[in-house]
């Protein structure tokens, strides 16, 4: 998880994006849609910008990974990392109890 705080709650990310698509025409680009909806909410344009991309991306008019599938995928390597560690203690664990094993029968 991020060491950083979400200053803005989902519902004004989700209003902010909103705002820049609807009136996106009535700007002359949609950066400065996005430098105008940034300077009323009290983020930085590029952190809108980010947004609204990622809310296409999320539906699908962006190329992209959607956050949906970016969070399973965080998800799967996070439990393929823990069970690569369960199998190398367990590994080492075999050595073990197999050279405990030789050197009682040695005796």
């Amino acid at each position: 998880m991020s060491n950083t705080t979400n200053k803005f709650s989902p519902e004004v990310r989700e209003r902010a994006v909103r705002l820049v698509l609807d009136n996106e025409a009535q700007h002359p680009s949609r950066w400065q849609a996005v430098m105008s909806i940034a300077a009323k909410i009290g983020c930085t344009p590029q952190t809108l910008n980010d947004w609204v991309k990622k809310a296409e991306v999320d539906s699908g008019k962006r190329a992209g990974v959607s956050s949906e599938m970016a969070e399973k995928m965080k998800a799967l390597e996070r439990e393929n990392r823990e069970l690569r560690q369960a199998n190398e203690i367990l590994r080492q664990a075999s050595a073990y109890f197999a050279m405990a094993e030789l050197d009682r029968r040695s005796k």
